[in-house]
């Protein structure tokens, strides 16, 4: 829980990177034998890519690091819950962790609106851990919607 905690810290961070952009302040780290190998935050809006999430930023770094999009062994933090797209990636990319902080129950796909990444068809299955940090991921989102509007 200790690692869990640390990592998230570090997925906060680039969360805020994205926060000073004017994104949707979403962080993410992937840790391989418990070191950071990459790390991403949210682009959509100023790279005008709608797939530039937080998590296929880290994903994309992380097998061009590795050479390989396998990323075998590899846990990834991020933030809030995975969206679908974000939850199919990390599937395909058979990561074996996901951590996340703060669950999205409008689109969340780790079991809040949605189960892809544990689905009874993928012979792929991730384990997932929710809740690291929760207030505080939370509170970066609540903040930044809260803003804008």
């Amino acid at each position: 829980m200790k690692e869990d905690t640390k990592f998230i810290r570090e997925a906060i961070n680039e969360a805020k990177k994205a926060l000073k952009k004017g994104e949707v302040p979403v962080g993410a780290v992937v840790v391989l034998n418990d070191k950071i190998i990459a790390r991403g935050h949210n682009e959509s809006i100023t790279s005008n890519d709608p797939t530039a999430h937080a998590e296929i930023v880290a994903l994309r770094k992380s097998a061009k690091i590795l050479k390989n999009y396998r990323l075998k062994g590899a846990k990834i933090y991020v933030t809030i819950e995975p969206c679908p797209m974000c939850a199919g990636a990390m599937l395909w990319a058979r990561v074996s962790g996901i951590v996340y902080g703060a669950k999205d129950k409008k689109a969340g796909a780790c079991g809040s609106a949605l189960n892809i990444v544990n689905g009874r068809k993928f012979n792929h299955k991730i384990r997932v851990i929710g809740g690291v940090l929760e207030k505080e991921c939370r509170e970066i989102m609540q903040k930044f919607f809260k803003k804008r509007r």
